[in-house]
């Protein structure tokens, strides 16, 4: 045998060994995970019910904000406070090179009154609009945060046996804002919560009533719908009420645009590429029965699975409604404001992934689930790097899932069994992609 054989075996037997001990220090990793994360669930669980306790609308996130960073602080962590209003970004760096992974949870409740009878129920009110609401962790986002701050306290606890860095963001305003206000995602990207480092990838979990606690939903590619909402003012002239004839009647026209707009679903979209949704939420006009009035404005919503289609149906709803309107001989004036875009989990990332689910929650409890029509500012996240967004399940296994009172409601339940899986699969995701999945 000549020497190259020689050598070329040589280096065969240390890349076997290098491989071998590579494989042995990810398989310790993911032991050290669960041992820790046990550990945690206590904690998760107190946290969760404190946040739960005391809920905070979008961009008013103070106390949950200081809760975070006190916590992250006392690991050890880098901590950046004050990021779009109320967010907070810390990082931790492993005891040796590699990936940068970034971990998500929004922190912002809902103008929702509770209605579960909990020890732990919120009793808060605050001004929304101009009125006085309660505020409710309606959609689990206390839940997101308490899973977090477990998520780092495990891998802070472990650093030395990460080959990376991870970064931990605390989202504020998920849910939307008032006009005039800035927030949420694509505010926390602009102030450079993905700088300094940039993250090679991003995860993140939802609480869902629709699975049961214990499963764990993913789907690749478009999952969540983009949003955007709509005004149409319809500009007619004003008559009385039994002189029609001396007027346009916006009304009419306002009817006519409500009935044409439904035909942009129903006959001119492709309905089996992707599915869309075009929604009227609200018809106001008129103050008096025997008089026609001026003006009538409408207000909606449009969902969507593909930019195209997206931007297609923005087109055609100005064309429909402009149309009409003048068919009649009134005018419209219509806005379009443009939301969340389409939350895509990386194929690719998401197929790569599966097994840690698997390991995670067990075969049987990891679900392939459909796409789903609200919307995820977490996709601004994913239009800067691959990302997966995960659904984690709440609902009690003794509740049916059509019966389970949906995320927003104000009668939202989480069974917080479903908690420690949500926290395991943020662990397990960090702890295999920075070994290489």
């Amino acid at each position: 045998m000549g020497k190259a054989h020689i050598g070329w075996i040589a280096a065969l037997g240390i890349g076997l060994v290098a491989s071998t001990a590579q494989a042995g220090d990810r398989e310790q990793a993911q032991a050290t995970v669960d041992t820790r994360a046990a550990v945690e669930q206590p904690k998760i669980i107190a946290w969760r019910r404190d946040i739960h306790e005391h809920p905070e609308l979008g961009n008013q996130e103070v106390r949950t904000a200081a809760l975070v960073a006190k916590h992250l602080k006392s690991l050890g962590l880098e901590v950046r406070t004050g990021v779009a209003k109320t967010g907070v970004v810390a990082v931790l760096k492993g005891g040796k090179p590699g990936p940068v992974v970034a971990l998500r949870a929004d922190m912002d409740a809902l103008p929702v009154t509770e209605q579960v009878d909990l020890p732990f129920a919120s009793k808060v009110k605050t001004q929304y609009e101009g009125h006085e609401v309660g505020v409710m962790h309606a959609c689990g986002h206390d839940t997101h945060v308490a899973m977090l701050m477990g998520v780092a306290e495990v891998l802070a606890g472990m650093k030395d046996q990460l080959p990376g860095t991870v970064k931990f963001i605390f989202q504020p305003a998920e849910e939307g804002l008032s006009k005039g206000e800035v927030g949420g995602a694509e505010q926390m990207l602009k102030e450079g919560a993905f700088e300094n480092p940039k993250p090679d990838t991003v995860f993140g979990v939802h609480v869902i009533s629709t699975l049961h606690a214990g499963d764990v939903g993913y789907r690749p590619g478009a999952f969540m719908a983009s949003a955007d909402e709509f005004t149409i003012t319809v500009h007619g002239r004003q008559s009385h009420g039994a002189l029609p004839w001396t007027g346009v009647d916006p009304i009419v026209t306002a009817s006519q645009i409500v009935l044409g707009l439904q035909t942009i679903e129903s006959r001119q979209m492709e309905v089996i590429k992707e599915p869309s949704i075009l929604s009227v939420g609200s018809i106001h006009g008129g103050n008096r029965n025997n008089i026609i009035p001026e003006t009538v404005t409408l207000n909606g919503t449009i969902r969507a699975f593909d930019e195209g289609m997206r931007n297609d149906l923005d087109k055609r709803l100005r064309r429909t409604a402009t149309g009409i309107a003048e068919s009649a001989g009134a005018t419209v004036d219509v806005d379009v404001i443009k939301g969340y875009p389409v939350t895509v989990n990386n194929p690719e990332l998401t197929a790569k992934i599966v097994p840690t689910l698997q390991r995670v929650a067990g075969k049987d409890h990891v679900k392939l689930i459909d796409k789903v029509t609200p919307s995820e500012d977490f996709s601004y996240f994913e239009q800067q790097v691959p990302g997966v967004y995960l659904f984690v399940g709440v609902t009690p296994a003794d509740v049916e899932l059509s019966k389970a009172p949906s995320n927003h409601s104000p009668k939202f339940f989480v069974d917080e069994s479903g908690l420690i899986v949500g926290a395991r699969t943020l662990a397990h995701l960090t702890v295999d992609y920075l070994y290489g999945l």
